[in-house]
């Protein structure tokens, strides 16, 4: 089992300093969130309003979702005429985050809420746990929001597990263009049964006519090996292939190591929702990211090495409990990782493509 949470605290390696890029592809959504949070305004006009964030996470990110959202029901009320409802704002992400650092930032955000827009009927709090199962009352929720979430499983597929000492990825730690067709499958199905899960689970929890818009890496080629969805995990598999050339690994411990990621298509993901057929898929959007996309004007630092900081701080927690490397040796990896990145981009630059997908629940 791996421990899915970012880094946490301030230090160095943090996901509160390396989070920049997450901050972006909140932004990216933000015409998808207004069109849903105004058509819930107008079609349901709730008087309390029930509001998810699912995957906050921590750092200076985890209320910029929610702060958004509110000033943009504030906005919406103004222009329709109607009072600003009461609101009732979920914050969710796995036990192991860092919820304390949240609430910490919660007082600055009802202080801000009063002073800005005259908001005092707003109460935040936390819910703890997999959004791949039930979190909350039925139908409660209006809008449901999840940001650089959804393309962590719930597992690694069940087929990649070691059998006998056979491993079918060797040398890579997700899907490459070397995988076999069965490890392809095995994790196209995990993330097929994880995202119906997903959806049967807000179906429950949401009123009809509420909104979500959800937004995660994905890829825009129907390949799933193409290099938009997987080049990220290949270099960073070459760092430890290094790594265990140098005798510093063991090989053993990266041919069993299987990322709990997938790059699904957008159609694959409208698929998946006609299937489950409790939502309408009202809009999906692609958008390219540079992967050391980012305000790090204050970071004099190369290009692989902001990227080789952004993805250490999402997955160091899994690697040290899978590779149980210590300090320098983590240090090492991605010191590796970051010059790797580095010789490619003297080529071509690299982009995510991150999907937005805005849906409504059916009557």
């Amino acid at each position: 089992m791996y421990v899915l949470h970012m880094n946490v605290g301030e230090g160095e390696t943090s996901y509160a300093k390396n989070s920049l890029l997450q901050k972006k592809i909140i932004s990216v959504g933000s015409s998808m969130m207004e069109a849903a949070i105004f058509n819930i305004l107008l079609e349901v006009k709730p008087k309390s309003m029930g509001v998810a964030d699912l995957g906050c996470s921590s750092g200076p990110n985890a209320l910029t979702a929610v702060s958004r959202i509110i000033h943009m029901v504030d906005a919406a009320s103004q222009k329709m005429g109607l009072p600003v409802p009461e609101l009732r704002v979920s914050l969710n992400d796995l036990p192991g985050n860092d919820f304390n650092a949240v609430f910490k930032s919660l007082p600055e955000l009802y202080k801000n809420l009063k002073e800005d827009y005259g908001i005092e009927d707003c109460y935040v709090w936390g819910v703890p746990g997999s959004f791949y199962g039930r979190l909350f009352p039925g139908h409660s929720l209006h809008f449901v929001h999840s940001s650089s979430s959804l393309h962590w499983l719930s597992q690694v597929p069940l087929d990649l597990n070691p059998r006998v000492g056979t491993h079918l990825n060797k040398d890579k730690i997700y899907i490459s263009k070397s995988s076999s067709m069965s490890v392809i499958k095995a994790y196209q199905q995990q993330f097929h049964d994880d995202f119906s899960l997903f959806l049967r689970s807000r179906a429950k929890e949401m009123v009809s006519k509420g909104r979500m818009v959800l937004s995660f890496m994905g890829r825009r080629s129907p390949n799933p090996c193409a290099d938009e969805a997987c080049y990220q995990w290949e270099l960073l598999a070459r760092a430890l292939m290094s790594l265990a050339l140098d005798g510093l690994v063991e090989k053993e411990k990266i041919d069993s190591f299987n990322a709990p990621y997938y790059a699904p298509s957008p159609e694959e993901v409208k698929c998946q929702v006609e299937n489950e057929g409790s939502f309408v898929v009202v809009d999906v959007k692609s958008f390219g990211i540079e992967w050391d996309a980012g305000d790090w004007t204050n970071c004099k630092i190369s290009s692989g090495n902001r990227v080789s900081k952004t993805i250490r701080a999402v997955v160091e927690p899994m690697f040290e409990n899978h590779f149980h490397l210590g300090a320098e040796m983590m240090d090492e990896l991605f010191r590796r990782y970051a010059k790797i990145i580095d010789d490619c981009f003297l080529e071509t630059k690299f982009n995510y493509i991150n999907l937005v997908i805005s849906l409504v629940r059916k009557d």
